[in-house]
Order: C-alpha cells, then sequence, then structure tokens
C-alpha cells in the first residue's frame, strides 16, 4: 500500500511523515512538495533505516503541474493509496494575489489544487481509502482564535473576488479558505456514504485541526518582524502562550503526531465526516454545516478543475461501480 502527504517537508507534516514512517516500514510513503529537495525524505529514511520514504515535486498552485503529478504517480505504478493526507497550506498576508490558473492564490493553493489532486488519483486509492484534510480551528468566528472571520457567500466568490472582497485582508483569504476545506470534507462524505451503502467503496474522511504551530513555515509570506516573532520567539514560550491564550498550541512533533493519529489509528478506522481537534472529535463552526454551501462548493470545483464532460462525470464520483 502506499500513503501520500501533501505539505511533508517541514513542520507537522515533516513529523507526521515521520510517525507513518516508523509505524508502517513496508508502505510505500510518498512527500509531496513544491519545495525542491528530497533531504527531508532521506532524512526519515536514515533516521528509520528504511528505504520506504520518498519525495516528489508537487506544486498546488497549478493546475497543470498539478496533473503532471498525477501523471508521474501512474507511470511509478505505485500500490494503491490507503492514507491521502491533503495536509500543504500557505498563508499569503500581502495584497490580493492569483495563481497561473486565476485563482486568488490562498484558495487555489488550499483547496482547488488539492481538490484537483484527490479527484485525478481517485483510480488510485485502496478499496478502503481513509483521506485526511488539514483545516484549522481560524475557520470557526466562537473559538476566537484572533484571525478574521471566515467568509463564505460562494465558491465563485473566493476563488475571483470581486466588490467588497477585492479587499479582504489574506488572513481572512485563509481562514475563509480552510472553511473551504471543512466545507469539500463534508460534500465528499455526502459522496462517500452513498458509495459505501452501495457497496463500491468504503473510503472515509476526515478534517483535522492542527492547532497553532509556531515555528512553521506557514506564515513564511509575512514581514520580517513577524517571522522573527513566529519562528524565534513563540516556540520558546509555548507553555506560556497554552496558558494565556489556548491550549490548542502545539509543537510540529505534536502536531505531526496526531495527524499520523488521526490517519491511521485503529481507533477512528471505520468513521468517517468528523471534524477533529488533534485526537478530539468536536464540531466545526455551523456555517460549515450548510448543506446548500457545501453544495455550492462542491459543483463549482468539479466544474473548474474538470477540462471535458467526461471529466466532470468522473470527478463527481457517479460513474464509479
Amino acid at each position: 500500500m502506499s500513503i501520500l502527504i501533501t505539505g511533508g517537508t517541514a513542520g507537522l507534516g515533516y513529523h507526521c511523515s515521520l510517525a507513518l514512517a516508523r509505524q508502517y516500514p513496508n508502505h510505500r510513503i510518498v512527500i509531496a512538495s513544491r519545495s525542491n529537495t528530497n533531504t527531508p525524505s532521506d532524512k526519515i529514511n536514515k533516521t528509520l533505516g528504511q528505504t520506504n520514504v520518498e519525495y516528489l515535486r508537487l506544486n498546488l498552485g497549478s493546475l497543470a503541474e498539478v496533473r503532471a503529478f498525477a501523471k508521474t504517480w501512474a507511470e511509478k505504478n505505485y500500490p494503491p493509496i490507503e492514507y491521502l493526507l491533503l495536509n500543504a497550506g500557505l498563508q499569503f498576508p500581502g495584497p490580493l494575489g492569483h495563481t497561473v490558473d486565476g485563482f486568488e492564490q490562498t484558495f487555489g493553493v488550499n483547496h482547488v489544487g488539492h481538490a484537483l489532486l484527490f479527484s485525478l488519483l481517485v483510480p488510485h486509492l485502496a478499496h478502503t481509502a481513509h483521506i485526511v484534510i488539514t483545516a484549522s480551528g481560524t475557520h470557526d468566528p466562537a473559538q476566537k482564535t484572533g484571525m478574521p472571520d471566515a467568509i463564505y457567500s460562494t465558491a465563485e466568490e473566493l476563488a475571483h473576488p470581486t466588490g467588497q472582497s477585492l479587499n479582504y485582508a489574506g488572513r481572512q483569504r485563509y481562514t475563509s479558505s480552510k472553511l473551504a476545506n471543512i466545507l469539500w470534507a463534508y460534500a465528499l462524505e455526502t459522496r462517500f456514504k452513498e458509495l459505501r451503502e452501495r457497496k463500491v467503496r468504503d473510503w472515509t474522511v476526515a478534517a483535522f485541526d492542527p492547532g497553532l504551530i509556531p515555528g512553521t513555515g506557514l506564515v513564511r509570506q509575512g514581514s520580517s518582524i513577524e517571522l522573527f516573532v513566529w519562528q524565534r520567539v513563540l516556540p520558546k514560550i509555548l507553555p506560556l502562550l497554552r496558558l494565556l491564550v489556548s491550549p490548542n498550541i502545539h509543537t510540529p512533533a505534536e502536531s505531526g503526531g496526531n495527524l499520523a493519529w488521526l490517519a491511521a489509528s485503529d481507533q477512528v478506522k471505520g468513521t468517517s465526516g468528523d471534524y477533529y481537534e488533534g485526537r478530539k472529535k468536536i464540531k466545526s463552526s455551523g456555517v460549515s454545516y450548510q448543506k446548500d454551501k457545501q453544495e455550492d462548493l462542491w459543483m463549482w470545483t468539479v466544474k473548474n478543475i474538470a477540462t471535458s464532460p467526461d471529466e466532470i462525470a468522473q470527478f463527481s464520483l457517479k460513474q464509479l461501480s
């Protein structure tokens, strides 16, 4: 079997990859990232005395490159994917920017690229594949994380902002993209449930909040001061932050271990359609349960990542048998 994790070269993704490689020495574990280095995979292999971890380049900000990745995956003839971890994510604090395909860049990377990746890899998923989508508690205004409230009117508005949404702050685009991650996870579960009932596939899905993880590359686009505080100051005062701000603040190793647990633990095996804060199942935001928003995102996504009527039918998951 194979395990694929996006964004696995650093931070929680690296530590998740390490934990899964230790747990599954006979699985082919592929770390996909846009960073041009196989050093993390080599480090894991050396640390564990194994050879089952490798790196493949993946740029989620380009639909063409996502398609090239999927083609490479097929050519390498990897075993079926048992665990698919859609973990990579970026935050752009600055002004509005776009991917090469014209989507707002936060939404484009955090949602659209992952949605296309999943859709193209459907033929390579094991019968009992488990998909985990890394979201964020910042999507939920009730958690009072200090981040701007997520806003979802339509997927089209997130992808191609107009009017007032042109002026949304970069961090608001981030929280909104994380809300989209959860909406899409629930839309997937609607389809997966139908497949399970028909005994076509036994796929399951979960959404994951890793908590605040100072020291990771999430704010790599921030100012020099923000980067210094994030990388140098906050990691040294985690106990104080947990006491004064929130207990949901972790080291990359802690959150990486939690993600590996949610991917492969027997404690969650067979469960689907849930949202986790670390290893605790909780409710996501009220908005995330609105079926009309889940379906708006699903239909928009299928239409905008497919290039033909045949792909629309394929990506809708209606043709599986």
